[in-house]
């Protein structure tokens, strides 16, 4: 029995946790079980890099190239610990975040070099590879918006990805364009600035094509 993989892209504040929430109940309400999964994270292991790597007050003189290294190291272990059992089990995995935000941001917006950022990719996640990705865009104006609102509410918790300069933003919306363009079948883009209903309902036509492969829908 083989599951189904979905992953959610974009940028900081375009809302992809709560629509991955969403659709997991939603899909639950169905009868499907459903596993929800972040990047980076996800394992125990997976957790202290996604510390080290966001929130951690020492990590400051981290290079770009460290930060590529430990994203992929969290999700070599996520994919070979969770991930792919779950898979294999039959579940509907859904994950915030995958290896398309390693090319949108540190591709495109640390400007590593694109060919050794797809090599690293390729260690960390083999043949594992989303049946569907959904990329979430909102207006750069909104999306600056809504990451000052949210590093408000969390005072106490830096972000060390969210702290990086509007050019770094535009370069990692660009990297996701390309993205989307390479590969229109797997990548679907959704337009998430307006209601989290609206969302949900534009959300829903591309999800429900896929169910036939796991023999639900």
């Amino acid at each position: 029995m083989k599951g189904l993989f979905i992953t959610f892209e974009g940028a900081e504040g375009c809302g992809k946790s709560t629509q991955v929430e969403l659709l997991a109940r939603q899909l639950r309400a169905l009868g499907h079980r459903v596993r929800t999964l972040r990047e980076p994270g996800g394992t125990s292991i997976g957790e202290e890099i996604r510390h080290t790597l966001k929130h951690s007050q020492h990590n400051q003189a981290m290079t770009a190239e460290a930060e590529l290294l430990l994203m992929n190291a969290s999700r070599a272990q996520l994919v070979r610990e969770t991930i792919r059992p779950a898979l294999a089990a039959g579940e509907i995995v859904l994950c915030d975040r995958f290896y398309d935000s390693t090319t949108a941001y540190q591709g495109y917006g640390r400007q590593l070099d694109l060919n050794v950022v797809r090599t690293v990719i390729e260690i960390a996640v083999g043949d594992t590879r989303p049946d569907l990705t959904l990329l979430l865009t909102v207006p750069s104006e909104v999306g600056e918006r809504r990451r000052a609102a949210r590093q408000a509410s969390l005072p106490f918790l830096r972000d060390r990805m969210e702290e990086a300069d509007k050019s770094f933003f535009e370069r990692v919306a660009r990297g996701y364009e390309a993205i989307a363009a390479a590969e229109p079948e797997r990548v679907r883009a959704v337009d998430s600035s307006g209601s989290l209903e609206s969302v949900c309902l534009k959300i829903w036509p591309f999800v429900q094509p896929q169910l036939p492969k796991i023999g639900r829908w």
